[in-house]
C-alpha cells in the first residue's frame, strides 16, 4: 500500500536519497530542506525524474517553517534533520554543544509533537526517528553528536510507549558510518576552535580517530534499507544497518555491563 511520507532534512545525504527512493517506489513524499538552495537543487532532480515529491523549505529551528507541517496530511513522519560536530567533550565550547542539542533534540521533538497531534487525531500513523549508531555506542571525539542521539533514543522509546494506545507507531533507524560527507564535515568543524596551545586534548589522538572515516559504507545500501523500512507496516522498533554495525553495537553494549573503571 502506497503511503504519504513527510521527511525533514531531505536536502542532502541519506534524507535526500530516501526521499527520492521512496518516490521512485510509488509513495508520495513531502521533502523538507533546511535552506532554499537545497530546495532548488532537489526540485531540479524531482522534475527531471518526474517524481511525486512536494519540496518545501523547512528549517526545523524556525517556528514559521515548522508550522507548515500541520498543512499536510501524511501517514508517516520521518524526523531526519540533524547536524553533526565533533570534538573532545571535556573541552568543546558550550555554544557548539548547545547548538547540536537545539537542532538534534529540541527542534526535532518540536516537529515530532506537531506530527504526533495530527497522527493521534487520525488514530494511526508512524513516526520514524533517524538516530544513529552513535545513539547506542560512544566514540571518542564524537561526544556532542553522540549525546544528542542518546537523547533521541530515550525520546523515541518513551514516545513508543506513550503513543501506542493512540494507534501511532514509533521507531528508530540507526545507520552505521556512511560516506555522505556528513561525518567528514563533522570532523572538520572542531579544528575551527581547537588550539593545541590552550587545549589539553592531543591533536594526534583526534587525527587518529579520523582515520576511521576512510572506511565508510556506500550510502546507496542505507538508502535502500530506509526505503524498505520507512513505509513498512511492521518491523522492529530499532533498525541498525548494516548487519556488521548491529553486531558491533550488541557486543559493545554487553561490554559496557562488564566494564570497570
Amino acid at each position: 500500500m502506497k503511503k504519504t511520507i513527510f521527511i525533514t532534512g531531505a536536502g542532502t545525504g541519506l534524507g535526500r536519497g530516501a526521499a527520492i527512493g521512496l518516490a521512485q517506489a510509488g509513495h508520495r513524499v513531502i521533502a523538507a530542506t533546511e535552506i532554499t538552495a537545497q530546495k532548488t537543487d532537489l526540485l531540479r532532480e524531482v522534475e527531471e525524474q518526474g517524481l511525486n515529491i512536494d519540496v518545501i523549505k523547512l528549517d526545523i529551528t524556525n517556528l514559521r517553517d515548522t508550522a507548515q507541517i500541520a498543512d499536510y496530511d501524511f501517514d508517516i513522519f520521518v524526523a531526519n534533520a540533524a547536524i553533526n560536530e565533533g570534538g573532545p567533550l571535556a573541552e568543546v565550547p558550550m555554544d557548539r554543544f548547545r547548538a547540536l542539542f537545539e537542532v538534534n533534540v529540541f527542534a526535532t521533538l518540536e516537529t515530532v509533537q506537531i506530527a504526533a497531534r495530527q497522527l493521534v487525531q487520525r488514530g494511526k500513523g508512524k513516526i520514524v526517528f533517524m538516530s544513529s549508531m552513535a545513539g547506542i555506542s560512544a566514540t571518542p571525539y564524537v561526544g556532542p553528536y553522540t549525546a544528542t542521539k542518546h537523547a533521541i533514543e530515550g525520546i523515541a522509546q518513551t514516545l513508543q510507549a506513550e503513543l501506542k494506545e493512540f494507534g501511532v507507531q514509533v521507531a528508530t533507524i540507526n545507520p552505521g558510518a556512511y560516506a555522505t560527507g556528513f561525518n567528514d564535515r563533522s570532523a572538520e568543524e572542531k579544528w575551527k576552535w581547537f588550539n593545541e596551545e590552550t587545549h589539553f586534548t592531543r591533536k594526534e589522538d583526534m587525527k587518529r580517530q579520523e582515520e576511521a572515516l576512510k572506511n565508510q559504507f556506500d550510502p546507496a545500501d542505507m538508502i535502500a534499507k530506509m526505503v524498505e523500512i520507512i513505509p513498512a507496516d511492521y518491523h522492529k522498533f530499532r533498525t541498525v544497518h548494516p548487519k556488521e554495525t548491529e553486531d558491533q553495537l550488541k557486543k559493545t553494549e554487553q561490554e559496557r555491563w562488564e566494564m570497570d573503571i
